[in-house]
């Protein structure tokens, strides 16, 4: 690349050939900067990166954070941290993500990978590919992410230690969880047998803590103006809140990495790198509160003391309702390993290959549990009171009050709280004869409904990837054409899950029982909404140990087996790639067209599932795939003005592939208990519907153009534009079919009594089956500005002082009218820095507008949402003591406070009135404070 020509021409150069300008580096951040900007200046393709400012010190405490401060990327918090990012308006399943030029695995539902997997201590830089070449065999509609880590044998001999304490100012709701951790690092790099073997390892092991108070609105039907109060007037449209579940969040990740490479190279043509990593993943949560009916979808009996403008705005539940505590708790374990060997011999002075091969595998389980208690078990005559109080509606949800004139029940009463489900809510296990329905002594009539105190899910997953790649490249000096790199790529990928679950009963079963004494852990207050707390124990413990009566879900819930699955797919591609550079005018054309050629073979295995007729889930095994190939041609065009200016082109088609969970073989079939859905003869409203995968499907595919202005002022400055247009040529949408399930009807039970003791069957056995399939069209458009700007070019006086600025701005959807998920049209970032003298000091924001997304629903199935988007502020301050001149032991030593969501950033989610609330979340700001020691 004529820019490494430059670099290696100005480092030769005599005292009569001086640079334009020559900058005096004094601190590790803007040598940081300087790098990453030389990174975008020496890419033939447009680019934007990230340099580590130290062993094992990236910008941020993760490497999605600093990723979220790139011109056209995005970061998305889950649970408080950012994680996942989207990049040009694509979130990270339409991402291609490598590490080392390899395709990564996540330990995700699909293709994406959280980023804050990856401890920063690891990782020497990021770049993000814009546009992609014929070589990168992982491409996505968004970008490629590069994650790198060190190579010994191109850096300089290290041996250092990094110490973190971290601390959430938001105190921990659960008596059992600390919002205090840690995190420790060991780096270690240097050189043997003079200079020919190389050694560099990283491990780093870290418990983070984070917490979070969430309110969920469950929705706003119509008051019933009978319900009006004193001086209320209802007119029969007002919206009321119709019920809420709320909870304290606490979590804590436990993270263990190691990260080594070897390297040999004992010629100067030949050199052989093997490099691994080794991730041991834990995150433990639990989330205490209540779930409780509201108004008209909880009780009936209820009064409105505060209307404003079609919104109830206050009242009281004076019925009641059944409050059921929660006790919930969540387990994430995780492994991921990934070996890789590469080999580079240069055959001759203009001949070389390289060889490349790697196999990496995730497992991963998630335990996730319900855990119901209350005051007494449903359908038990000596089940207590319901809950009454007051309730006005705030900015940021509701908030409760006692009632004026009922005492409001003590959820935090050990001796009142009982192990069972208030709510019965367990009709699925209707075929269990162990719960069959009996009359107990006092008249309690109990059955299988009333047999639900809790529910686990508990899928996991099994993830493996064998790469094979084989390059060879030739120097060539022929009409401006000088290099030619041709190719091939064998991958091998294969996805597994199996989706458990268990409905679990309470072993005092048909009765209720106190909460064991050995789980209880104390109280979780609940002021954030005003409840004073409710009682907290160990949920996932009482599972873990067997006290539960578990009743497998596989068998009575056709949606289990029906998402249970492996998806496989091997995958040839043959590329090539023709460099060259000519020179026109003042300054030089260079660049790179080339195609790479893509042969694919997918297939999945996997279940139809129904409902027998002896009420258990049937299956009937399902295998389905295609093959297919395409071809992908890309041209990179760059003209270097010569002066610091520089013009980028770049046209290319581009794909992703498509999500596993979209590819599964399956068909599941649902009925629907509803009088008017049976009594109905249109499909199109049927009870009876179905859904699937489709293992088939295409690769979701774009055809791109971009256009770049970059102006590099100074070597620590830049100005950079670049406009970006995505054709969406392929997207997956939503497809229905009407089909006949006339098979499936089991008479006596696909049936609905009303309430005059009439029995109605269906009407029609034909309904709707749902599934994915290709077809849908797009576009996306964009604008993307950046500057590094250092303030001395101002004024020398205000040498160290700097400002990182970037806007993003996209405009898209998809011809359904859908958003794209991951699409924010507005995004901003901002850090300001000082930096001299070892000294240094930053503050940074960012900001993004709404955007699609997914979360945890039902059954922990990924569910579309809409994220607000958020701003949030991070501050860090360093000082480097060898940097500002100290010597002896001191001089190895640097300190840094991080501060991250000072503003304790809310999430705030509502229907179209914002006074609808439907999701509030808060997590508090976080604190580190971290010591690195350099021994040489």
């Amino acid at each position: 690349m004529p820019q490494a020509f430059a670099q290696e021409e100005a480092e030769d150069a005599t005292d009569d050939q001086p640079l334009l300008e020559e900058v005096v580096v004094t601190g590790i951040y803007r040598a940081s900067l300087i790098n990453q900007i030389d990174t975008k200046r020496e890419s033939t393709t447009i680019v934007d990166a990230i340099s580590a400012e130290d062993i094992g010190k990236l910008p941020d405490s993760s490497i999605a954070e600093s990723l979220a401060r790139l011109p056209g990327v995005s970061g998305e918090r889950r649970n408080g941290r950012v994680s996942g990012i989207s990049v040009r308006g694509f979130k990270e399943d339409y991402v291609g993500t490598t590490l080392n030029g390899r395709e990564l695995l996540g330990m995700g539902d699909n293709r994406g990978v959280e980023y804050d997997l990856y401890p920063s201590e690891i990782v020497s830089g990021m770049v993000v590919y814009k546009t992609p070449d014929a070589t990168q065999m992982v491409q996505g509609i968004g970008g490629i992410v590069d994650i790198r880590t060190n190579r010994p044998l191109d850096s300089d001999g290290y041996f250092a230690i990094n110490g973190t304490y971290e601390q959430n100012d938001l105190e921990s709701g659960n008596p059992d969880f600390d919002d205090n951790g840690h995190r420790l690092a060991l780096s270690f790099s240097d050189t043997f047998a003079d200079g020919t073997f190389g050694v560099s390892f990283a491990a780093a092991t870290t418990e983070s803590p984070s917490q979070e108070l969430q309110m969920r609105g469950w929705g706003y039907p119509t008051a019933n103006p009978a319900n009006a109060g004193p001086n209320v007037s209802l007119t029969g449209s007002e919206t009321i809140l119709g019920g809420h579940d709320s909870f304290v969040r606490s979590a804590m990740l436990e993270r263990d990495t190691i990260s080594g490479v070897l390297q040999w190279a004992p010629n100067d043509n030949l050199t052989m790198t093997l490099d691994a990593v080794y991730i041991d993943f834990l995150e433990d949560k639990v989330f205490r509160g209540i779930e409780e009916g509201g108004a008209e979808w909880g009780t009936g009996g209820y009064t409105v003391t505060g209307v404003d403008n079609g919104f109830v705005t206050s009242g009281t539940i004076d019925a009641g309702f059944l409050s059921v505590i929660r006790n919930d708790a969540e387990r994430k374990d995780a492994e991921l390993s990934t070996v890789g060997l590469n080999v580079e011999w240069d055959l001759s002075d203009d001949l070389r290959v390289e060889f490349d091969a790697a196999v990496s595998d995730v497992e991963k389980t998630i335990t996730n549990i319900e855990s119901y208690s209350g005051v007494g078990r449903a359908g038990l005559m000596t089940q207590g009171d319901p809950t009454a109080r007051s309730w006005t509606m705030t900015p940021t949800g509701v908030i409760y009050s006692p009632h004026p004139t009922i005492p409001m029940v003590d959820l935090t009463d050990w001796d009142l709280i009982r192990l069972a489900g208030p709510q019965a809510w367990g009709g699925a296990m209707a075929p269990i004869q162990q719960f069959a329905e009996q009359t107990l002594p006092d008249g309690s009539v109990i059955g299988p409904p009333n047999a639900q105190d809790g529910f686990v899910n508990e899928p996991s997953f099994d993830e493996d990837l064998t790469t094979v790649r084989l390059d060879v490249v030739r120097d060539l000096d022929w009409n401006g054409f000088t290099e030619i790199t041709v190719g091939a790529n064998y991958s091998d990928r294969s996805k597994t899950k199996d989706n458990r679950g268990f409905y679990l009963t309470a072993p005092s079963w048909p009765y209720d029982e106190p909460i064991p004494e050995q789980y209880r852990v104390g109280i979780t207050s609940m002021d954030f909404i005003g409840i004073p707390g409710v009682v907290a124990y160990d949920g996932l413990g009482l599972y873990n140990d067997g006290y539960y009566i578990a009743s497998d879900a596989q068998q009575l819930e056709t949606s289990r087996l029906g998402d249970s699955y492996t998806v496989n797919e091997t995958q040839w591609n043959l590329f090539a790639k023709l460099d060259f550079e000519w020179q026109f005018g003042p300054g030089s054309l260079f660049g790179n067209v080339g195609v790479q050629y893509i042969d694919v073979d997918q297939n999945s295995q996997g279940f139809g599932t129904f409902t027998g007729p002896d009420l258990y889930v049937q299956k009937n095994p399902i295998e389905d795939g295609a093959s297919y190939h395409d071809y992908l041609p890309s041209l990179n065009l760059n003209y270097d003005f010569g002066n610091g200016h520089m013009l980028r082109f770049a046209a290319s088609k581009t794909v992703s592939r498509p999500r596993m969970d979209d590819m599964r073989s399956n068909q599941q079939v649902s009925f629907s208990f509803n009088l008017s859905s049976i009594n109905t003869t249109d499909p199109q409203n049927s009870a009876w519907s179905g859904s699937a995968g489709n293992a088939r499907l295409r690769p979701l595919e774009a055809n791109q153009l971009d256009l770049a202005w970059d102006w590099y002022f100074a070597e620590d400055g830049i100005f950079s534009a670049a406009a970006f247009y995505k054709d969406l040529v392929n997207w997956h949408r939503a497809g229905t079919t009407i089909v006949d399930f006339s098979q499936f009807y089991i008479p006596g039970y696909h049936q609905v009594v009303d309430t005059d003791g009439v029995v109605y069957t269906p009407a029609t056995f034909e309904g709707l089956l749902s599934f994915r399939e290709d077809g849908l069209t797009g576009d996306v458009q964009g604008l993307e500005l950046q500057t590094i700007f250092p303030f001395r070019i101002l004024w020398d006086g205000l040498d160290g002082f700097g400002a990182i600025l970037t806007a993003t701005f996209i405009d898209g959807e998809l011809d359904d009218g859908s958003m794209v998920p991951g699409l924010s049209e507005e995004n901003y970032s901002a850090t300001l820095f000082y930096e001299r003298g070892g000294f240094d000091v930053r503050v940074a924001v960012t900001d993004r507008s709404e955007y699609a997304t997914e979360t945890r629903g039902t059954s922990l199935a990924l569910t579309p949402t809409v994220d607000q988007g958020a701003t949030l502020v991070d501050a860090q301050v360093r000082y480097d003591f060898g940097l500002a001149g100290h010597q002896g032991w001191l001089g190895g030593l640097s300190l840094a406070l991080q501060g991250q969501n000072l503003t304790d950033e809310d999430t705030v989610q509502t229907n179209d009135d914002s006074r609808e609330v439907t999701l509030y979340q808060t997590f508090g700001a976080n604190y580190l404070l971290t010591a690195i020691y350099k021994f040489w």
